[in-house]
């Protein structure tokens, strides 16, 4: 089989940089040339202009507004994606004490490793031992009396685990929450900090979004931390100390304003629980053929990883679901297999046509 989408365009399952919203696409394309009557692209402005302080200011307040948020909490819009704020939270708040880290895979293990240079690090629970399947039980977290933080990737990637429901926990929440952000509801009010990479849910690589609330902020580290990144330099300039990435942000804002449209994190989760019955539905029918390594209960929405009956076939399937018009569908080098990931701009017609692409393949391939 092979797909007709408009532009030419085939259906995207890159886990990162990964699809947009072809509707921010046109409205970004009609823009290119002359934004709003400037005369000028977005990327073209001064980040000191008045035109892209709207821009700006207005993405926070799509943030804030989006996530259901006060002014009690910073928005802010830096660089260096979430691997940098791998090292930057704990030189801001660990300061040689103890954070509790709930290891669930490949990122959480880089997050775990950068913040070793600040402080000790305790794991809370450790993944490897179940081979990253599923996430902890609650009475398997074993958390420190008095920890700075607690530090939890809210979706893996690699893996294809979620959280829908965070650990109760004393100390401050901090969620790494890059690929599954703006995915579904949740209360952002529980994160004493959360941050996501733009670049699978909100928009273009290069702009990293981080929510931080303003108590937890108030016990950052003020001496001995580079300016660049000391969170008080960002929050005290409204992430405008240096140049931000200012095309990046203004398609996040434009990817805001779409989920808007859309019926905000309650239109997201249903169209992403609609793909994800869909698909893991399919595999369970199937599952003679396809199977799905992550238990019952820890499966992601976003990433659905699966593999077939021999690597032979899977490197087949990858091969036609190219000539077919599916990109993306490659699992990670380091764990082989399949992967699709389905995030936000992601369609319920993606999903129904890749079904039928491997419903096809299973019965030339059976």
């Amino acid at each position: 089989m092979s797909i007709k989408l408009k532009y030419d365009r085939i259906w995207n399952f890159n886990a990162g940089p990964a699809a947009i919203p072809l509707p921010v696409l046109e409205r970004v394309q009609q823009s290119w040339f002359n934004y709003g009557g400037t005369g000028m692209n977005v990327m073209e402005w001064s980040h000191r202009s008045k035109e892209y302080d709207e821009i700006h200011n207005d993405a926070v307040a799509r943030v804030k507004r989006i996530c259901g948020l006060d002014d009690s909490f910073h928005v802010l819009f830096l660089q260096g994606g979430a691997s940098t704020q791998f090292a930057m939270i704990p030189m801001n708040f660990l300061d040689g004490g103890t954070a509790d880290y709930i290891h669930t895979g490949a990122w959480s293990k880089k997050a775990i490793a950068e913040a070793k240079y600040f402080g000790t690090v305790n794991l809370a629970f450790d993944g490897e031992a179940v081979e990253f399947k599923r996430l902890p039980k609650p009475d398997e977290l074993k958390l420190t009396p008095g920890a700075k933080y607690v530090h939890i990737t809210s979706n893996n990637t690699i893996k294809g685990t979620e959280f829908f429901e965070f650990p109760q926990v004393d100390a401050p929440l901090v969620a790494d929450m890059s690929s599954d952000i703006l995915s579904h509801k949740v209360d952002f009010r529980q994160f004493a900090l959360s941050y996501a990479g733009a670049q699978k849910n909100l928009g273009p690589s290069g702009v990293t979004l981080v929510i931080l609330r303003d108590d937890f902020y108030k016990t950052a580290k003020n001496e001995g931390v580079p300016t660049m990144l000391k969170y008080g330099t960002h929050v005290e300039k409204n992430s405008l100390y240096n140049t931000p990435p200012t095309f990046g942000v203004y398609v996040l804002r434009e990817v805001l304003a779409w989920v808007e449209e859309n019926g905000g994190l309650e239109g997201m989760e249903k169209q992403n629980r609609e793909k994800a019955e869909l698909l893991y539905g399919f595999f369970a029918e199937n599952s003679g053929y396809f199977k799905c390594p992550v238990e019952k209960g820890s499966e992601s929405w976003m990433n659905v990883c699966f593999r077939l009956p021999s690597e032979e076939l899977e490197a087949k399937m990858i091969s036609e679901s190219k000539a077919a018009g599916f990109s993306g569908m490659k699992g990670h080098r380091s764990v082989g297999g399949l992967r699709i990931s389905m995030y936000n701009a992601t369609p319920v017609d993606a999903i129904r046509d890749v079904i039928a692409f491997m419903t096809e393949f299973m019965k030339n391939n059976g």
